[in-house]
């Protein structure tokens, strides 16, 4: 059975939150507030896939079979949404390569690329405070 499909979900940016959004952070209660920052991002990054696709361009530029084969398990409309959304967001940058046969490429923008430094230190903090996973490959 493959994976159930689900709506897309709009990128959250500043203007999409409510107008209350941050007084309702800034009086979350005696356990402290939220971060707005780390909420948008974590909005954006937390979701599943996002952050893989984001860790396979800031290696290089690629097609859009590439991904799919670097990133086992996605589907393509999963890649699609994803890619779109992080295009959207402005750290994808989506590039079509005129044919024959026309192709598209996707690439890091600098504000995608400058995730890089955070992604290398997740990877390290994974790799001292996470289980290892069995590998299937």
């Amino acid at each position: 059975m493959g994976e159930p499909e689900l709506e897309p979900i709009a990128v959250i940016t500043a203007e999409s939150l409510p107008a209350d959004f941050e007084a309702c952070v800034a009086t979350a209660g005696p356990c402290g507030s939220v971060d707005l920052g780390l909420t948008r991002v974590f909005a954006l990054l937390g979701k599943r896939w996002t952050g893989l696709v984001v860790a396979v361009l800031n290696q290089h530029s690629a097609h859009f079979a590439e991904l799919r084969r670097a990133i086992p398990g996605i589907s393509e409309r999963m890649l699609s949404d994803r890619l779109s959304e992080l295009t959207e967001a402005g750290l994808v940058l989506r590039e079509v390569d005129e044919g024959p046969p026309l192709r598209v490429s996707y690439r890091l923008t600098e504000a995608g690329r400058a995730l890089g430094p955070a992604l290398e230190e997740l990877r390290s903090w994974a790799a001292v405070h996470l289980p290892e996973l069995p590998r299937s490959c």
